[in-house]
């Protein structure tokens, strides 16, 4: 539907302008005496949606519809201004030089007045929307927290979802956890939740454009957290590409403070993809030779491809003095500092099989007290998004 706010005291006129707009479009009419007022003052009349097309009636003279169409083409792009008014050299050249982009003649029937008209609401909406990826860039984004791991069964969701809670206690309502294990995911279970909705509704239709329909797709948390869980079943992640993950990913961090991302074992195409955005990465590594080795070989693999997050934090989880390996030792492999260490504790698979994470249970564990340190830095940090152009060639598992 498109908004037309035409400025005109010639009834006739206005008559015709009524019966050529279809039903998909609303008109608002102010009197000629409008044009005399600054741009702002006429603009500030409109009543409902935002105005797609000004339309000047044939009775407004030229120095009042040249400043309107002037200011109005500097101040607001997006809004086509088209004149009614007899064709002639003089006033073509004068509309050009306003900004005016079509003139009507005023005695057209009602066919080619209604496909004028249409003319302007197509040219309104493509700059609209051309316009709408600027404004977005410019809008702040939030942290974006990519929770990684080359190798599975580490422990990742486990720290995802403590993570997510933990962010969402900091800014109630303002953390989302995503689940990107698109065939496997398991934070639906970790939370205890049985979403209504998945991320296969979420990168369909409006949705994928509208902030307030994808929200809507949102499972709610007890602990004040959102969660947008993975596909119901296995073969739904086929129908996900990695472009419909990234402009996911990039709407909610325009929306959330916090986004979290649970992604799957390895550096797939999602993966990478979703890099691309990231603020932030928490690696989640084992004590096991398998697990380090594997994290280093991811990380040298980003750095070639120069998506490492701006920041990257190390978690080694089932952390053990029995194992054979320290913590040193895992440091020197991967070349980065281990900041949190997460010891085993025969809490942890009770509160996932009860879906109930340690930090919402409250426990007081040693790994509760771990993913809190995890969730205290992450909240104090400052990293900045910043724009990283796309090297990825190609996916590696």
């Amino acid at each position: 539907m498109s908004r037309f706010l035409a400025l005109t005291d010639a009834t006739g006129f206005e008559q015709r302008l009524a019966l050529s707009l279809t039903a998909g479009h609303e008109l608002q009419v102010l009197p000629g005496m409008a044009a005399h007022q600054a741009p702002a003052d006429v603009l500030s009349r409109n009543v409902g949606g935002p105005i797609d097309v000004v339309v000047i009636g044939p009775d407004i003279n030229a120095e009042h519809w040249f400043a309107l169409a002037s200011t109005v083409d500097v101040d607001h792009p997006e809004i086509v201004v088209v004149l009614a008014a007899a064709p002639g050299n003089d006033v073509t050249l004068a509309a050009l030089r306003s900004g005016i982009r079509d003139i009507i003649d005023p005695e057209l029937d009602a066919h080619d007045l209604a496909q004028a008209l249409e003319r302007a609401a197509r040219t309104a909406a493509g700059r609209r929307q051309a316009a709408q990826p600027l404004a977005q860039e410019a809008a702040p984004r939030g942290r974006v927290v990519s929770v990684m791991s080359p190798k599975g069964g580490v422990g990742k969701t486990t720290v995802s979802t403590n993570l997510a809670v933990g962010l969402a206690r900091t800014a109630p309502m303002g953390a989302v956890i995503v689940d990107l294990d698109l065939q496997f995911g398991d934070v639906a279970s970790g939370l205890g939740l049985a979403p209504a909705h998945t991320i296969t509704d979420a990168v369909q239709g409006s949705a994928a454009t509208d902030a307030m329909v994808l929200k809507a797709f949102l499972a709610p948390h007890p602990s004040g957290l959102y969660a947008l869980c993975a596909p119901l079943r296995p073969a739904e992640a086929d129908l996900i590409q990695p472009a419909h993950v990234a402009a996911l990913v990039h709407q909610l961090s325009l929306e959330f403070p916090y986004v979290v991302l649970d992604t799957s074992p390895g550096l797939g195409d999602v993966v990478l993809a979703v890099l691309e955005m990231a603020t932030d990465a928490v690696w989640v590594c084992g004590m096991d030779i398998p697990s380090i080795r594997g994290l280093n070989h991811g990380l040298e693999v980003l750095r070639q491809l120069d998506l490492l997050p701006p920041s990257s934090t190390v978690v080694l989880n089932f952390a053990d003095k029995r194992s054979g390996l320290t913590v040193k030792d895992v440091e020197a492999t991967v070349g980065l500092p281990v900041e949190v260490v997460l010891p085993h504790s025969r809490a942890v698979p009770f509160s996932t099989n009860a879906g109930v994470p340690m930090l919402q249970a409250g426990r007081r564990d040693p790994v509760a007290k771990g993913l809190g340190s995890l969730v205290a830095k992450l909240a104090a940090g400052t990293t900045a998004p910043t724009a990283r152009s796309s090297r990825r060639r190609v996916a590696v598992s």
